[in-house]
């Protein structure tokens, strides 16, 4: 599989998905940090974020860093040039006469694909305000197989629940493109009020033999679901929008997971979540739960994001070679509320399709 930029879900087939996904499975011990890989020693990635951002940020470096590269990273608008007037065109041309690949976050929809237009240099697409995060989706997608792979289960016929944003919410919007590659899908898309998915979106998926069903309300029994996909409220993004419909019943706990969904319910959040009192976002009282996925989610960015790298570099072989042990102390898991199932000794976790 050869790519020279990933700007957007659309660039993917199942068998694509494949590619990437065994490769992802390949770097699975280096990103768990019991192998070492230097297929990128030297390289040096240029991270340039104009908008917040914390865990793709850091992602996107560690992965880069567990291939053996480099990194050089902004976050802003302040500290760019862009601030002074510089166009698109030039800050991409500039950069990357610096760097071996790019991932940009932008706060405006075909911001990043301005900037691979600018440069035969990697561009990786690490969100594009109220368009795409292709690398959230195709981890998410990873991390829905691995859990399914514990159970037997397969994406094809899945029933997902997306729930929150998903007017604004860039990941449902990348994740549902890539979940309608599969067959006989069951989507209930739940969101307040004046927030629900594009409709384009929708009629793409119905147009594929999915099943779509929208509801404004939370509290509904969810009948055999296999994944529940909460976001959270992107008010940044807003243009006069209200969100009254976004009431404290509309908060995904512990009590609508066992009220609502079922023991085989995957809970998923691309985080960050609101946690403060009063918030309706995901609820802390599911962090103890095993079927809350939200941090071997996140954890999959790191495994995700070295299989784009090393494909967009073209370094695939390199990773899936024999690799030497990582020479330090490593903790057997991560988070002390971590799934007695998850540790890090695992080599692959597997992958269903």
């Amino acid at each position: 599989m050869t790519m020279d930029h990933l700007l957007s879900v659309d660039q993917f087939d199942r068998d694509r998905i494949d590619a990437l996904f065994a490769l992802a499975r390949a770097a699975e011990p280096v990103a768990r940090r019991r192998k070492v890989c230097r297929a990128l020693e030297g390289a040096v990635l240029g991270n340039l974020f104009f908008e917040a951002s914390t865990r793709t940020r850091i992602s996107f470096a560690a992965a880069f860093c567990r291939l053996g590269g480099a990194v050089c990273d902004t976050t802003g608008f302040t500290f760019s040039s862009m601030a002074k007037g510089e166009s698109i065109h030039d800050t991409s041309r500039v950069i990357s006469g610096y760097v071996d690949a790019l991932v940009v976050r932008h706060p405006e929809r075909g911001a990043v694909a301005q900037f691979a237009q600018a440069t035969h240099v990697p561009v990786v697409n690490g969100g594009d305000g109220p368009g795409e995060h292709p690398s959230q989706a195709l981890l998410d997608l990873y991390t829905i197989g691995c859990e399914f792979a514990r159970s037997g289960r397969r994406v094809d016929g899945a029933h997902v629940a997306l729930i929150g944003d998903l007017k604004y919410g860039r990941t449902v919007h990348s994740l549902i493109k890539l979940l309608s590659l599969y067959r006989g899908l069951r989507f209930t898309l739940i969101a307040p009020p004046g927030l629900e998915m594009p409709e384009q979106l929708c009629e793409a998926v119905a147009r594929r033999g999915h099943h779509v069903e929208a509801r404004s309300t939370l509290l509904q029994r969810l009948d055999e679901l296999d994944v529940a996909y909460a976001t959270r409220i992107q008010r940044e993004r807003f243009s006069g929008e209200s969100i009254e419909g976004y009431t404290p019943e509309f908060r995904v706990d512990k009590s609508f997971l066992d009220t609502c969904c079922g023991p085989q319910t995957v809970l998923m959040h691309p985080l960050p979540r609101d946690s403060a009192p009063g918030a309706h976002d995901l609820s802390t009282d599911l962090d103890t739960d095993s079927r809350s996925a939200i941090f071997r989610q996140s954890d999959s960015g790191v495994a995700v994001r070295m299989a784009i790298f090393a494909t967009l570099l073209g370094v695939e072989r390199r990773l899936q070679g024999p690799l030497p042990d990582a020479g330090w102390r490593s903790p057997q898991r991560i988070g002390p509320n971590d799934a007695p199932f998850y540790t890090l000794d695992a080599a692959s976790r597997g992958w269903s399709a």
